[in-house]
């Protein structure tokens, strides 16, 4: 059959077999595994309330984990393995957790599994199990504990050398007392002539002052004065600065804004010739001269100086900080460089030293100070806007931030300000929070308190003040007094302010106002000493310990014995260990049991990502949630500040780092709403990236295989970027290569917990994988609404799923209410495409009679659903493509189309038609020879009259409105076309058949012409009335078209199926229309043989469906047993590997496949079932995204005109004789021998001509030939005479046959002497060989014959016939050519 595709509306797919029931209990959690291609396989599942939340493979074994009692027939508590070759669950032995596991790590080398969760035994949260021992134990740090102590996450570090553990724990870890480089801060370059408290006060900047230098060198290189404030370089030209030759010289800083300072750095210059020797400093505006305190860098003394205090000139010693007596506020200073050596003073650093640290409500101000990182900065919810105000210090204005909040709001819905100071070292700090006075800003009546929250980090607990904002001048409000430590070398502390629980005041206007200004830092002592493990060298600690959450690295080859519930030494400590330090101030060291790192991931460069459930609210990462980077030593943000939701996943493939949980965004919305679930972070460019628009809930479980990110979770829908949703019922699937969602493979409708990948895969195969979660229904494969099925030898066919996602269609088409509750249905082996065939129960046939009515109306098919295919050769690339149609929508270049696509099977890409797309649905294409596509269904044509039917030309790319006029509807309704389709008679002809009132000009009800050599339409002969709904043919030319609906033919008489004969151009009914019971939905015939027909459809009140069998004769009932709700869409006669049972129905090498939606009560639900004569066996069934029963519309193959292969079968008369001998002895049958010698025998008597009188000679019409031996004459006469090929008859035959098997012998028949006499066996080879062309000749009936007896024919006046056998004086064997059958009949009734 080529190429063969199956297509329907369903979104997954399974092949019924022996054992494996697909009904699923949603309370349980199942187990099911993932081929490389993505089909799934249900493993078992938990008991009730059970949950499968990890897993990990050792070699050949996969273990899981959860929270269960049991897994399919085996008890195990929490934690179980899975061999795949022997398909065996087991337990680990006993003593293992005793509560929820969440994590597992398989240690291959080792052979190890790391189990983590929440219990307390055999370790606290995280505990071993050794394969090779089959023993647990706890680890060698004993575990976690403090937060939720539990175990989220276990991974391995980037070189696989270590273990990192994230979760919500607390851990200890020991500082040491190790001294550092004489200074606090190593950002600073060291100097003898700073201390430890100098060079920690941070740089005021001052690139925004106006600085003078006076006067200045002459020389260019010399003579900018801002070279010196933070110099890019040693002192020399570009980076220092000279007076003019022979004069003192004077520096004047202004900055216009009021600045807490506590001193001044000063460089010299060792340029030949220069250098200063003396220097005072005035401030401004105060104009006083400040006494300077100094270490002298030759002995090491405090010294104090004031108008005139010495700068070293030893070139060793770079800078000298000269701190005032306390601190000071200024808008400026005056530096008088009054002596000097050799031409001129001069200067290679200026710094003006702060209190301490600093930070303002205006961004501006922040400028980053030399020696600093980063800058201090702000951040802020709410809306804040500047206001202005003059000042007591001359020349100086005020600017603050302000917002307003409605009376009566509540804190955490009010705004809020935060201040990110840098701190250069750790210390014991005042901070203060300076408040701006009402009475210059004219506001008093709108100010109230606020609630101002210091996280001094270093373990410290965060300080919570109430501030009254209500004051007439401005004030400086200490809000915490302490140690502030810094863990990295870019640590900020944070300073955060909102409104008040009980703010004060009653507002104006019904508002209070809120003021942000300034925050200065004040150092009072930097005596402390540093802490092992800080993260930099830099760092002090005021504690022999620190805390971390959430996060702890493990050596693997690490040999030491400790207790990580307790503080862990300095000798177990990482260098990975900073990050649950930084962590834990991050988070304003306070914790609860829902904060939560629940993934890590570590990228080769050494960066560590972790995700999970947290706000940071301090230091240099605040307002960063849910996923932040640790990087260099520090925690840093990633683009706008992480994701608005929890994080549960973390995958990295290259430099993408692929995050699933909650979320739906970044912090700031940066992507309008695309990371719903999924998320992106691409770690070379450092910026968030879409996946498409993520998924419609949340995300459980990441995993990577095959070049593919497969998501778990809970939801229905992959988004596309245009938010378009594909079905994804809690399982979808990423395609790495081309960034889009693909086809998962499988079909799963569920809240799933956990993927990960299964055992390592052989050489050249895929990785497989393991799903788990609750699962309410599955399919082994998964596919919207497309499946190509070939060959797969004993196991079956093999099924490959269309590898694109089709969308809903633009057209709303009524889809089937949710199923609730399905019936069970065991799988059954299928038949080869159907290989092995496993013979069900036979059903019980019974007949029903009524008359034809309307066509029910067409099954639901919810989108996205295929109803129809063809095959093409695509000339371009030389691939054989599939076009499909039916209700559904795709995008393709970066454009949205509708109900038809080109499939390509070979790169499993999707491409539109070109131009305008159809408005509607699809439900038949076909390609011609002419590269010319005929699609129809019920649709419109934008922009053409193209009404149901439509040309495209696919050489041209282009549809064509000119070559074919359009279908015309009856009064009061639409064109609907159901089948397209052509005969090998008339090859430049194409049939179309549907309900329609004619063809452009050309009145053809319900089916029609088109010829595509002329272009033309015509009526087929006088034409029908009444719709149609699918056509076949017989003949061994395709010579008779066998259509079936609700059909009235010409002369008024109704029927649901007839015959047309292209060689005369009429119509007839095939057989007895009253024997069919309403009308058909589909029709099939059997490899041409217009004596053996299917036709399938519901009764005339639509309650019941129905299949009927046409023998040449009567139509019987094959169906009975198929439940009201079936509906049949196709039947299709299907090759076998293998054979079935001979019966008089079907042949032994093919059956006939039913498709549609079927129920019955011994198989359940199915979309297909096998019939091979005598039984139903199901084959497929499908189900909709919904998880409701789906249906199977068509199966197309590319073979244009299959055959069946030619076979020999034994001739029927002789199974008979044989049947016979059985049953009768050994006796009757050489009785019989005699009898057949005789049946073969010649004699040369005349044939007698028919004469009214001899009506009651035996050999009469009156007497049917009705005895055993006559019909074995009528059946065996091809055989002893020669016949064609035995395909055409031998379903006419077998069933002819099995009927004389069960005729009693009639002992009034003739004997044999009415029959030729062959004189020995071998005449009667030769008879065989020259009979048909001695005696077949043409004969007209000369009357109308009912042939409702066995082996008769009937005939209707005037029909041409064909005698094939003569000989007999009272019955002729004959043949209508028009149907093939074959018969007796009267030879009176001849002429």
């Amino acid at each position: 059959m080529g190429q063969v595709g199956l297509a329907g509306a369903f979104a997954g797919l399974t092949l019924f077999n022996n054992s494996t029931a697909v009904s699923f209990d949603p309370s349980t959690s199942s187990l099911l595994s993932r081929t490389g291609q993505g089909a799934l396989t249900t493993l078992g599942t938990t008991n009730s309330g059970g949950a499968i939340d990890s897993g990990c493979a050792i070699n050949d074994i996969f273990y899981f984990a959860g929270s269960f009692s049991s897994i399919g027939n085996t008890s195990a508590t929490n934690i179980a393995s899975y061999t795949p070759s022997s398909s065996v669950f087991a337990a680990l032995g006993s003593n293992g957790p005793n509560g929820q596991i969440y994590s597992l790590y398989c240690d291959v080398s080792n052979s190890q599994l790391w189990v983590g969760g929440h219990f307390t035994s055999p370790g606290s949260s995280v505990a071993i199990w050794d394969t090779k021992s089959n023993s647990w134990s706890a680890p060698p740090f004993k575990g976690f504990s403090g937060a939720a102590a539990e175990v989220l996450s276990i991974t391995s570090n980037s070189s696989e050398n270590s273990l990192l553990f994230a979760g919500s724990f607390i851990t200890s870890l020991a500082a040491n007392t190790t001294a550092l480089n004489n200074t606090n801060n190593p950002n600073v370059p060291y100097s003898p002539g700073a201390t430890p408290f100098s060079s920690s006060l941070v740089p005021v900047p001052l690139e925004g002052a106006e600085i003078l230098g006076e006067p200045s060198s002459s020389d260019p290189q010399f003579s900018d004065i801002l070279n010196i404030l933070c110099p890019a370089g040693p002192d020399g030209p570009g980076n220092t600065w000279l007076a003019a030759n022979g004069n003192d010289a004077v520096i004047t800083v202004r900055d216009f804004s009021s600045i807490n300072a506590y001193g001044v750095r000063l460089g010299n210059t060792f340029q030949s010739g220069y250098g200063t020797t003396t220097f005072s400093v005035t401030s401004i505006p105060d104009n006083t001269v400040q006494t300077l305190t100094y270490v002298n860098p030759s002995t090491g003394q405090n010294m104090t100086c004031s108008a005139s205090c010495p700068l070293s000139t030893d070139s060793s010693i770079l800078y000298q900080d000269f701190i005032f007596t306390a601190p000071v506020t200024l808008t400026g200073m005056q530096i008088t460089l009054s002596g000097w050596t050799g031409a001129a003073p001069g200067l290679h650093m200026l710094q003006l030293l702060s209190s301490g640290a600093f930070a303002s409500a205006i961004s501006s101000d922040n400028a980053q100070s030399c020696f600093a990182p980063n800058p201090s900065n702000t951040t802020s919810t709410g809306q804040w806007t500047t206001k202005n105000s003059t000042t007591n210090i001359p020349a100086t204005l005020q600017t603050v931030l302000v917002s307003t909040v409605d009376v009566g709001t509540s804190p955490s819905d009010a705004p809020s300000f935060t201040w990110h100071p840098y701190v250069s070292a750790s210390g014991q700090y005042d901070v203060y929070l300076v408040i701006p006075g009402c009475a210059d800003f004219q506001d008093c009546d709108l100010r109230t308190s606020v609630q101002v929250t210091v996280f001094p980090g270093g373990g410290t607990q965060p300080w919570v003040s109430t501030v009254s904002q209500q004051v007439q001048t401005d004030t400086t409000v200490l809000v915490y007094s302490g140690s502030i430590v810094p863990s990295s070398t870019n640590f900020v502390t944070t300073v955060s302010m909102t409104l008040a629980s009980n703010p004060e005041g009653s507002g104006q206007g019904g508002e209070y106002e809120l003021v942000a200004g300034n925050v200065a830092l004040v150092l009072t002592s930097a005596s402390v000493t540093s802490a092992a493990g800080s993260g930099s060298s830099g760092s002090n600690s005021t504690s022999s310990s620190q805390h971390g959450f959430g996060f702890f690295e493990w050596p693997l080859s690490s040999s030491a014995s400790i207790d990580a519930t307790g503080t862990i030494p300095n000798t177990s400590e990482t260098s990975l260990d900073t990050v649950s330090i930084d962590l834990y101030n991050a988070l304003g060291a306070t914790t609860s049991t829902t904060t939560s790192i629940a993934a890590v991931a570590q990228h080769p460069s050494g960066t560590v990502y972790l995700g999970g459930n947290f706000q940071l609210i301090s230091g240099s990462t605040n307002g960063v949630s849910n996923i932040v980077a640790f990087k260099s030593g520090s925690l840093i943000a990633l683009p706008s500040n992480g994701l608005n939701g929890p994080v549960t996943s973390i995958v990295l493939s290259g430099n993408e780092l692929y995050v699933g949980g909650t979320f739906t965004d970044t912090n700031t919305a940066s992507t309008q709403g695309k990371l719903k679930g999924v998320a992106i972070y691409d770690v070379s460019s450092n910026s968030w990236k879409t996946m498409g628009a993520g998924v419609n809930g949340v995300v459980a479980s990441l995993a990577l295989a095959n070049r593919q990110i497969v998501v778990a979770g809970n939801f229905t829908e992959a988004l596309n970027s245009s938010a378009a949703g594909v079905t994804a019922g809690g399982l979808a699937t990423w395609d790495v290569n081309t960034g889009s969602w693909t086809n998962s493979g499988g079909f799963v409708v569920g809240n799933m917990s956990f993927v990960g990948n299964g055992t390592l895969p052989a050489t050249g195969q895929e990785q497989t994988q393991f799903v788990a979660g609750s699962v309410r229904t599955m399919a082994e494969y998964g596919a919207s609404g497309l499946v190509m099925l070939s060959n797969g030898g004993s196991t079956g066919p093999q099924v490959t799923p269309m590898g694109i996602q089709l969308e809903d269609s633009i057209t709303n088409v009524s889809s089937p209410a949710t199923v609730t509750k399905r019936h069970p249905h065991i799988r059954r082996g299928p038949s080869a495409w159907i290989s092995h065939l496993n013979i069900g129960t036979i059903f019980t046939r019974q007949t029903t009679t009524t008359s034809s009515s309307a066509l029910p109306p067409s099954p639901p098919a919810p989108a996205p659903a295929v109803l129809a295919g063809a095959f093409w050769t695509n000339v371009s690339t030389s691939h054989e493509v599939a076009i499909i149609g039916g209700n559904f929508s795709f995008s393709s270049s970066s454009t949205t189309s509708s109900a038809v696509a080109i499939y390509d099977t070979v790169t499993s890409s999707i491409s539109a038609l070109a131009g305008t797309q159809i408005n509607g649905i699809v439900r038949a294409v076909y390609v011609d020879q002419k590269q010319q596509l005929f699609v129809g269904g019920e649709f419109s044509l934008t922009g053409t009259t193209a009404s149901g039917l439509a040309l495209y030309d696919l050489s041209a790319q282009q549809w064509d409105t000119s070559s074919m006029q359009p279908l015309q509807p009856s009064a009061g309704s639409s064109v609907v076309v159901r089948s397209i389709t052509t005969s090998i008679y008339k090859s430049d002809a194409v049939i179309v058949a549907g309900s329609f009132a004619q063809a452009g000009s050309v009145s053809c009800q319900g089916i029609c012409l088109f010829d595509t050599s002329l272009n033309q339409w015509s009526a087929l002969g006088g034409g029908i009335q009444g719709d149609i709904s699918s056509v076949s043919y017989a003949g061994n030319n395709q010579d008779i078209l066998i259509a079936a609906g609700s059909i009235t033919l010409s002369g008024g008489s109704t029927t649901n199926v007839a015959q047309y004969y292209f060689a005369n151009a009429t119509w007839a009914a095939v057989g007895n229309s009253a024997e069919i019971p309403g009308p058909v939905t589909a029709v099939e015939v059997n490899n041409g043989n217009s004596s053996s027909i299917f036709a399938a459809g519901r009764t005339a009140d639509g309650s019941s469906p129905f299949m009927m069998f046409w023998d040449g004769v009567s139509w019987s009932d094959v169906g009975s047993s198929l439940q009201a709700n079936t509906n049949i869409s196709q039947l299709l006669m299907v090759p076998l590997l293998n054979t079935h049972s001979t019966n008089s129905i079907i042949e032994s090498d093919r059956m006939l496949m039913i498709s549609g939606a079927l129920t019955d009560s011994s198989f359940g639900s199915a979309s297909s079932v096998l019939f091979d004569g005598s039984s139903f066996i199901p084959f497929m069934v499908t189900m909709t995204a919904q998880g409701a029963l789906g249906s199977i519309s068509s199966l197309f193959y590319s073979i244009a005109n299959f055959s069946f292969t030619q076979q020999q079968f034994l001739a029927t008369g002789i199974v008979i004789l044989i049947s016979i001998a059985i049953a009768a002895g050994v006796v009757f049958l050489l009785a019989l021998i005699g009898i057949l010698w005789t049946l073969l025998s010649r004699r040369d008597d005349r044939l007698a001509k028919f004469n009214a009188s001899d009506d009651d000679d035996d050999d009469s019409v009156q007497h049917r030939p009705s005895s055993l031996l006559e019909h074995i004459n009528a059946a065996t006469r091809t055989t002893i005479l020669g016949a064609p090929s035995p395909l055409d008859t031998v379903g006419a035959e077998k069933e002819e046959g099995a009927r004389e098997i069960s005729v009693e012998p009639d002992p009034f028949g003739p004997d044999g002497s009415n029959y030729l006499r062959a004189e020995t066996p071998s005449d009667a080879v030769v008879g065989t060989m020259a009979a048909e062309e001695e005696f077949s000749r043409p004969a007209h009936a000369r009357y109308s014959f009912d042939g409702t007896g066995e082996g008769e024919l009937p005939l209707t006046a005037g029909l041409e016939v064909e005698v094939l056998d003569d000989r007999d004086a009272a019955w002729w064997y004959t043949r209508n050519p028009q149907t093939g059958q074959e018969g007796v009949v009267p030879a009176a009734y001849l002429y």
